[in-house]
């Protein structure tokens, strides 16, 4: 169903200038942007400093500045707390917030397209656009933490399925300490699982194994099929199949993919 379809969205969009651009976005960012080639784009996380996702961002960086793409979080909180760091040393100034165009068609391995708002979309793409219960069901069927119960579950990248977006083997960055010693120990207290039920259920319920919390409702979408959505489970009952919903609905877990492609394009 979603082959045929694009997601097109305007999203906040932050504009650094000045030469000491991409060296504060190495240490405030969790990816490696040391050596990404001006013009492409990279998704990286902003990340507080006990390693707790705030943001998802998606940069692209410029001979002498940067352009933020704030995917997922408060772009006024991202745009408040880089203008809080930023010293004269760095050598970087923060620019008003803007609005950027973004499409991507919705596949597993889509990259993504920044365009002008008035550009038509490339001449070898034949999909529609998907309205907001499409993308909605592809973004829960793909695992993406686009919606506000994920952002807002105080959880670190690794359990949010963002392992890609994070390196464990660059300088100091906000969180790293954190996310690094998370990793060494051997991953996340908990992961984020797709579930299927026959009954409603809302965000925030607690799912239970044998009366014990096993994890927590972070998103929900009603379909022909009944409610589909996304979950934080604690490690211990990863591997469970079905778990119970608070009012004792049985919630069917989905397996985790062998091959989750990459997180948004």
């Amino acid at each position: 169903m979603t082959g045929s379809l694009h997601w097109d969205a305007a999203f906040p969009l932050l504009r650094l200038e000045g030469e000491g651009t991409r060296n504060f976005l190495q240490g405030q960012t969790s990816a490696d942007v040391a050596d990404t080639p001006e013009g492409n784009l990279v998704q990286t996380c902003w990340l507080t400093a006990t390693g707790r996702l705030r943001a998802l961002l998606e940069l692209r960086l410029r001979a002498n500045g940067a352009d933020v793409l704030v995917l997922a979080g408060d772009a006024t909180a991202v745009a408040k707390g880089f203008d809080q760091v930023i010293f004269p040393a760095d050598r970087v100034r923060l620019q008003p917030m803007t609005e950027q165009r973004r499409v991507q068609p919705l596949s597993t391995s889509s990259a993504a397209l920044w365009l002008d708002d008035d550009s038509p979309l490339p001449p070898n793409w034949t999909s529609n656009p998907a309205n907001p219960k499409q993308f909605e069901r592809w973004r829960i069927e793909q695992r993406l933490i686009f919606g506000p119960g994920e952002l807002n579950a105080d959880a670190n990248p690794l359990e949010l399925g963002l392992s890609d977006h994070v390196s464990l083997s660059k300088g100091c960055y906000l969180g790293q300490e954190t996310v690094a010693k998370l990793a060494n120990l051997g991953g996340a207290k908990q992961e984020l699982r797709g579930w299927i039920c026959n009954q409603v259920l809302s965000v925030g319920d607690t799912l239970r194994a044998n009366g014990e919390r096993a994890g927590t409702i972070t998103s929900v979408l009603d379909t022909p099929e009944g409610s589909i959505g996304l979950a934080l489970v604690r490690r211990q009952h990863l591997a469970a199949e079905t778990l119970d919903g608070s009012d004792g609905e049985t919630v069917q877990m989905k397996p985790q993919p062998v091959d989750q492609g990459p997180a948004v394009g």
